[in-house]
């Protein structure tokens, strides 16, 4: 049984991961694979899981903090598309949480798909149970011999602060189009769109001495409601 692309697996919940996996994994967010260390729902399928009023596309570094000077840079194959609607809140501080949650879904895809061999973006973007979550999802694909492919999109992102080093960020994500891929075939494991697709991913991010953002919770819940449109 393959892991489900929808959502890192939660470290909380490792009981309901196995059942969904039959490895083992801990977090929740996107074949985008986001994840999360704790999600409400896990379902088994090979979909991917993994914030403005413009889109911005995964594959422009140049729209996203990687760009940065220091930061290492994001790439995703060919294959794989994530979009970001929002990011221009008008508050610099949002904004900037918004630019480093969107990284942090695309460091942990990146590993997967094997762009970031060495997880370097992963361990950037994520510290404490969500870095634990994210390590082990990206290697329960490995181990199933597992990438991903597809677009997802991420949508009705906003941001909540707590403090100067503290906040929230919520966000839905479509990944009714996102899918695990057989490494040796190459081909997606396609399976049939439900609500399940439709991931709402409750996160909480730090700000590092550096001034990075940096994940360090995320729940997930398939087919929630306020992400059904």
């Amino acid at each position: 049984m393959s892991p489900s692309p929808h959502r890192e697996p939660s470290v909380n919940r490792r009981p309901t991961l196995l059942a969904v996996i039959a490895l083992t994994a801990a977090a929740a967010l996107s074949l985008s694979a986001c994840g999360s260390d704790d999600s409400s729902k896990d379902k088994d399928n090979d979909k991917i899981a993994g914030a403005d009023t413009g889109t911005e596309k995964s594959a422009s570094p140049s729209a996203s903090a990687s760009a940065a000077a220091g930061r290492p840079k994001i790439e995703l194959p060919s294959d794989l598309t994530m979009t970001f609607e929002g990011g221009k809140s008008g508050d610099a501080v949002k904004d900037a949480v918004l630019s480093d949650s969107a990284e942090r879904m695309r460091s942990v895809n990146a590993a997967i798909a094997g762009t970031d061999a060495k997880s370097e973006a992963l361990s950037y973007y994520n510290t404490g149970r969500a870095l634990e979550a994210a390590v082990t999802w990206v290697g329960k694909f490995k181990d199933a011999k597992l990438g991903i492919m597809g677009k997802v999109r991420y949508y009705n992102r906003t941001v909540t602060l707590d403090g100067s080093k503290a906040a929230a960020a919520l966000f839905c994500a479509d990944e009714s189009k996102g899918y695990a891929k057989d490494l040796k075939t190459g081909k997606a494991k396609v399976t049939t769109p439900s609500n399940e697709d439709f991931i709402l991913y409750n996160t909480r991010l730090e700000k590092n001495s550096d001034g990075v953002w940096q994940t360090t919770r995320i729940v997930s819940t398939a087919g929630a409601k306020q992400c059904l449109k």
